[in-house]
């Protein structure tokens, strides 16, 4: 099976949910009131990925006359503001979205454009249907996607080496041995950013990816039931892994991307072994090495492999990274989103974030050696599974991050990941 359209049943499950934001369709942060400049929230605070999109919107500007008026914001903050922005009605015209759950929540609310009609045939080519299917809600596109976002475990192949790890691990119980191995040389086995919530969680949504088969998974945004026992077997097996104590001391107050000390630092200066993280992980590591360049010896593998457990265990989870319009935005917002899905845009795109672009005419770009067994997992997966905060939506996504951290933090137990996240969706 090409992994890449498997992205298609779990979106258009996803799809139905309606969740998270308050109904309300108001003005745009300016925009429909300026014509000649559009608005713009992303993610990328700093070093390259900053400096690309004021790059991208001088260069959208001198093509057609339109300013672009970008605010980058911290990734953790970004959810929160704009869904502020959506029950003010004062949107940006473009935004950053991730699909899912999410997306469904802005489709639902009325925020966003229908893009479907207004996606250049140049931009249909480059990106494919498979990919569209992430922000495709009943039938219809409202995002254009910027970058695939696969994910599994990073690692220092010199601490590794430095401790006698001759391979990377193909099965959860190498990684144990693995993890002992590195405690035993002194080195934190894996960095954990806790301190975000999300962080933390994937290693949940890692277990329930094994755990649970592929139709439990796809359907969860809509059943919204969490009773099979996969779910609370993952929750155990988490339990079970953390009572190791694989995470770096404090793991619980660390940042996941933000300075020397966040779980990426830990990994770019070699004070932790691993990270589990999705693929923009390669550029955060690079930013913050002490020459802020790629990290010489990273390397990554797929998530191991469970004893037991209804998925196939390459079955990967994943994300992607694309743009919307919203609904009160000016036409130059989706000409601003083909301008971004060019090839050239594309190519400095995977260049400055070291991420595979969207666009498969720009993947010849990505030459990073940490991210080409990454692109090669990806188009040999069974199947990619959308993050489950993503899948979910913000508000039971939320519940079950929270819920993990609670979890590993000694204040939870497996079964209360089940209870809070249950009641979490009969709220709605």
């Amino acid at each position: 099976m090409n992994a890449r359209k498997t992205w298609a049943a779990a979106i258009a499950v996803a799809a139905v949910g309606t969740l998270g934001l308050a109904g309300c369709s108001g003005g745009s942060g300016g925009s429909g009131s300026d014509e000649d400049t559009l608005t713009m929230w992303h993610n990328s605070t700093t070093g390259d990925g900053k400096a690309y999109w004021e790059e991208v919107g001088a260069a959208f500007e001198e093509e057609t006359g339109v300013a672009v008026d970008i605010t980058s914001l911290q990734n953790e903050d970004l959810d929160g503001k704009l869904q502020t922005a959506a029950n003010s009605g004062d949107m940006p015209d473009v935004l950053l979205a991730r699909g899912g759950g999410k997306t469904a929540a802005m489709v639902d609310a009325g925020v966003v454009k229908d893009l479907t009609d207004l996606i250049s045939d140049d931009t249909h080519s480059a990106i494919g249907d498979a990919a569209f299917s992430a922000f495709t809600i009943d039938g219809s596109v409202y995002a254009v996607p910027a970058s695939v976002l696969p994910e599994g475990i990073f690692y220092s192949e010199d601490l590794f080496e430095a401790a006698g790890i001759d391979a990377a691990p193909t099965t959860f119980d190498e990684l144990d041995t693995a993890v002992q191995k590195l405690k035993d040389s002194g080195t934190d086995p894996i960095a954990l950013g806790a301190k975000a919530a999300w962080p933390a969680a994937h290693w949940y949504y890692s277990f329930a990816m094994r755990a649970c088969s592929q139709e439990t998974l796809e359907n969860i945004a809509v059943t919204m039931d969490f009773s099979d026992g996969c779910w609370l077997s993952a929750a155990e097996q988490l339990e079970e892994f953390a009572a190791t104590e694989p995470f770096n001391k404090g793991f619980l107050t660390t940042d996941a991307q933000e300075g020397a000390g966040s779980s990426a630092g830990l990994v770019a200066n070699h004070q932790a072994a691993m990270e589990l993280m999705g693929g923009w992980n390669v550029g955060v590591i690079a930013s913050l090495t002490p020459d802020a360049q790629p990290l010489a010896d990273l390397g990554w593998f797929p998530l191991p492999a469970t004893a037991e457990g209804e998925g196939d265990p390459t079955a990967m989870m994943g994300g992607m990274d694309g743009f919307a319009c919203s609904a009160d935005s000016p036409p130059a917002c989706e000409d601003f989103l083909n301008f971004i899905i060019q090839k050239e845009w594309q190519e400095k795109y995977a260049v400055a974030f070291n991420s595979i672009p969207a666009s498969a005419e720009a993947q010849e770009a990505v030459t990073d050696p940490s991210l080409l067994p990454i692109m090669e997992a990806y188009n040999d997966a069974a199947y990619v599974v959308l993050y489950l905060d993503t899948l979910l939506g913000q508000n039971v996504g939320n519940a079950l991050n929270t819920a993990v951290v609670e979890l590993l933090a000694g204040d939870g137990t497996p079964q209360s990941i089940i209870d809070t996240v249950t009641d979490a969706a009969a709220r709605g």
